[in-house]
């Protein structure tokens, strides 16, 4: 693992770096992206860059310089030997004063990289009562305030799940803690839309488009009681790419991967391996 704070590549990941001010520790105030490495090549980059600038301006923090967390991806990723990895990149408002107005400081930019475990192929899910906002003030946003996805992980955990999956305020399914979802019924792969209040996630951007052209797939919002009558279900996501789920809240999922999502999945190899930064 190598990290990088503002320009500088630390000795060690464990060397202090940052200002126990900085709004990202003091009030979650900050926007960050994770990026997957494969064979040592950063994987949609650009599109994760753009997110994050998206993220920032929704937040109101600013412009993130783009070209000097570039060289922070270089810096963290270089001496390295990454198969398979992940890069988080950060940025916080900066320090500020103990509490929940901003100071004037200028942006933290962080980068940390570091070799990972590839997901499995199959994994399970469990759906949580507690509902995202889609009409909140971070909605759509990926931002480092994620206490709630944090306790929704470890209520999946505890009864056996690798993912929560969660409702929004109207009860319709939304997305997972890390991940968007897509589901199979009667032959069409369905996932919800962003007005859900869902992350607008890279790897569901790329999966609609790729997909589209071989298989009927749609945006559509129904209750989180939908996954009780799915064919089949997936969860997309950065180093998950298309991950079949086999069970939902202890239900079997009839054959995971079922042959939509096998499909699926062979088609996001096949273009996956034609572009590093599609």
């Amino acid at each position: 693992m190598r990290a990088w704070v503002d320009g500088r590549v630390l000795g060690s990941p464990e060397e202090p770096a940052i200002s126990v001010l900085d709004h990202g520790l003091v009030v979650g105030d900050g926007v960050f992206e994770t990026v997957a490495v494969d064979s040592g090549v950063p994987f949609a980059l650009t599109r994760h860059l753009e997110r994050l600038a998206g993220s920032a301006a929704g937040l109101g923090i600013g412009r993130p310089d783009l070209g000097l967390l570039r060289e922070g991806v270089a810096a963290t990723m270089d001496g390295q030997d990454l198969p398979f990895g992940r890069i988080r990149i950060t940025v916080t408002s900066g320090r500020g004063p103990l509490g929940s107005p901003r100071g004037d400081h200028g942006l933290t930019h962080v980068v940390v990289a570091e070799p990972a475990e590839r997901p499995p192929s199959v994994a399970s899910i469990a759906t949580v009562p507690w509902p995202r906002n889609e009409r909140g003030a971070l909605a759509g946003l990926k931002t480092t305030s994620y206490a709630e996805n944090a306790k929704m992980v470890e209520a999946a955990r505890a009864a056996g799940a690798s993912e929560a999956v969660m409702p929004n305020t109207q009860g319709h399914l939304c997305e997972g803690t890390g991940s968007n979802i897509m589901y199979v019924l009667d032959g069409t792969l369905v996932t919800p839309t962003l007005a859900s209040g869902c992350l607008a996630g890279i790897t569901r951007a790329l999966a609609l488009e790729w997909l589209s052209a071989e298989l009927d797939v749609v945006e559509r919002d129904a209750p989180i009681e939908v996954l009780a009558d799915a064919d089949e279900v997936v969860l997309v996501g950065t180093t998950r790419d298309i991950q079949a789920i086999s069970h939902v809240d202890g239900r079997a999922v009839g054959a995971a991967p079922g042959p939509i999502t096998q499909q699926a999945q062979a088609i996001w190899a096949r273009e996956a391996a034609k572009h590093s930064d599609p």
